[in-house]
C-alpha cells in the first residue's frame, strides 16, 4: 500500500460525546479496508494540528457538518485544496449540510465511501478574509429556531403575517433591511428598497445563484455571477452552521471545483 493510500482519520470530540458507537463502527470499517492513523484531539487546537501534520495521509473526518466546515477551512488556508481530496463520516447532532453535499449519513455506508468511493470536485465561496462557505449563504442570518422544524414553522407564521392585516400577538413580524446587492458589479439592490432576504449558492459549474427577496408582493431577483458583493448597515450572515456579523460589506467569490470530497462513486459520477 502506498503512502497515498493511507489515511489520517480524525474524529472529532464532540462525535465521540455524542455518538461513541458510531464512531466505534467507523473506526472498525476504515481500519478494516485500510491503513489508518486514528487520531483523537481534544480540542480546536489539537483538531488543526493533526490535520497539519498529515503527511501524505489522505485526511478523513468523523464528525458533524461543523467538523467538516473547520477541516474545509485550515485545509484552504494551508492551500491544500487544490491537489487533495477529503473524506467524511457524518456524525453528530447537524448533518444536513454532508447529505446535501452527497455524503452517506450512516456509519456503515458512509465509512465504506470513504474506502471505495470516488472523489468529486466542488466549487466553494471565499469571502476576502479567506473565509469559506460550503452550502447556503443567508443575508441577514435566520432567526434561531427551537428545534429541527423550526425553518418550517417560521415559514408558516411569516406566510401568516403576509396574509393578515392585523397579526395575531406573538406572531413574528417580517423584517425588511437595507443592503446593497451587486452580481458581478449588476446592482440587484440598493439602499432605498429594503429587502426581506438575500440567499447565495455555489455550485452550479463555477457560479452562484443569488436570490433578493423584496417581500410577499414582488418576485425573487434572481442572477448568476462568480463573485457577489453585499454592503450597508451592520448585518450578520449565516454560512453553512455559522452566524457572523456584523459586518458593513462582504464579497464572496466562487472557486470552481476548489475542494474535492470523497462520495460515492454513483453519486459522485451523478454530479459530474
Amino acid at each position: 500500500m502506498s503512502d497515498h493510500d493511507q489515511l489520517l482519520v480524525v474524529i472529532d470530540p464532540v462525535a465521540r460525546r455524542m455518538d461513541g458507537e458510531s464512531v466505534r463502527i467507523a473506526k472498525d470499517v476504515l481500519c478494516g479496508g485500510s491503513e489508518a492513523k486514528i487520531c483523537l484531539p481534544q480540542g480546536p487546537e489539537e483538531f488543526a494540528r493533526a490535520l497539519a501534520r498529515r503527511g501524505s495521509r489522505r485526511p478523513v473526518v468523523v464528525g458533524d457538518d461543523r467538523a467538516l466546515l473547520r477541516a474545509v477551512s485550515l485545509l484552504h488556508r494551508d492551500r491544500w485544496l487544490g491537489d487533495g481530496v477529503l473524506a467524511l463520516v457524518p456524525v453528530g447532532a447537524s448533518v444536513r449540510l454532508a447529505q446535501s453535499l452527497g455524503v452517506p449519513v450512516g456509519a456503515v455506508a458512509a465509512a465504506r465511501a470513504v474506502l471505495e468511493g470516488t472523489p468529486r470536485r466542488l466549487d466553494l465561496l471565499v469571502d476576502e478574509s479567506d473565509g469559506v462557505v460550503l452550502g447556503d449563504l443567508a443575508i441577514p442570518a435566520a432567526r434561531p429556531t427551537a428545534g429541527a422544524d423550526g425553518a418550517t414553522v417560521w415559514s408558516a407564521a411569516r406566510s401568516l403575517v403576509r396574509t393578515l392585516v392585523r397579526p395575531a400577538p406573538g406572531v413574528p413580524q417580517i423584517r425588511t433591511h437595507r443592503l446593497r446587492v451587486e452580481a458581478d458589479g449588476v446592482l440587484l439592490a440598493d439602499l432605498d428598497r429594503p429587502v426581506e432576504d438575500v440567499t447565495v449558492r455555489a455550485g452550479l459549474g463555477g457560479r452562484a445563484e443569488v436570490v433578493v427577496r423584496h417581500g410577499a408582493e414582488a418576485q425573487p431577483l434572481r442572477a448568476s455571477a462568480l463573485s457577489v458583493t453585499v454592503s450597508g448597515p451592520d448585518f450578520r450572515y449565516r454560512a453553512d452552521a455559522h452566524v457572523t456579523g456584523p459586518v458593513r460589506t462582504r464579497t464572496w467569490t466562487v472557486r470552481a471545483g476548489a475542494w474535492g470530497l470523497t462520495l460515492p462513486t454513483a453519486v459522485a459520477q451523478a454530479g459530474a
